[in-house]
Formats: C-alpha cells, structure tokens, sequence
C-alpha cells in the first residue's frame, strides 16, 4: 500500500528505530512499511495517524478507490 510514512518520519528527524519505539514495533516492521512490503494492520495503521496527527487517508493511498 502506497504511503507517506518515510516523509513523515524523517521530516521529524527520527530514524526507523525511533519509529518503531514510538509504535511498538520492530525496526524492520517499520522498514517493510516504508518499502510497501507489507500493509499495516488497522490497529497500526491508527496508531501511526495519532503519532502524526493525521488521518489514515491522508498517510496510506486506498488502492480499492
């Protein structure tokens, strides 16, 4: 799933470890968000719009629109 996460993350200066502290997961969870191997589970996919005080829509592209 296309997403914004990467700019998102280092136009706060974070690293992916950073990312993955502040969300509970891993570094390479973090890493295979970022690279679109892996889609976010909703719970995550929250978890990451409140961190950066923005909606799902505007971080994750819905494929089926």
């Amino acid at each position: 799933m296309k997403n914004t996460l990467r700019d998102l993350r280092t136009g706060r200066g974070w690293t992916q470890e950073q990312l993955g502290q502040a969300l509970g997961v891993s570094r390479q969870a973090v890493n295979a968000l970022e690279t679109e191997k892996h889609d976010p589970s909703l719970d995550l996919a929250y978890r990451i719009a409140v961190l950066f005080a923005r909606p799902v829509e505007e971080i994750f592209d819905n494929p089926h629109a």
